[in-house]
């Protein structure tokens, strides 16, 4: 079964700095990811990485965040710095076997 797994987000003042993690179980996973959704907003994608290392980033996060992945671990992590209050949301992360998996999201709060 399938299960990915997210911590470290939480609250966080801005210019401060977070690092999210997911740890995936149950299969081996193609393109991984971090999506957010922000108070009354859509899903938005915030970053990728495939599982050769490929990395894709939304325009406004550039620069400042930054995401990896441990393959031997299925860990995608999101390193998350200069953090703004338009930052705020709930992150999720999805990974590709076949089809998209999602986790439960994480919470993560930057106060002005």
């Amino acid at each position: 079964q399938v299960q990915l797994v997210e911590s470290g987000g939480g609250l966080v003042q801005a210019g401060g700095s977070l690092r999210l993690s997911c740890a995936a179980s149950g299969s081996i996973f193609g393109t991984m990811g971090w999506y957010r959704q922000g108070p009354g907003k859509q899903r938005e994608l915030v970053a990728s990485i495939t599982s050769g290392g490929a990395t894709n980033y939304a325009d406004s996060v550039k620069g400042r965040f930054t995401i990896a992945r441990d393959n031997a671990k299925n860990t995608v992590y999101l390193q998350m710095n200069s953090l703004k209050p338009e930052d705020t949301a709930v992150y999720y992360c999805n990974a590709r076997h076949y089809i998209w998996y999602w986790g439960q999201g994480t919470q993560v709060t930057v106060s002005s």
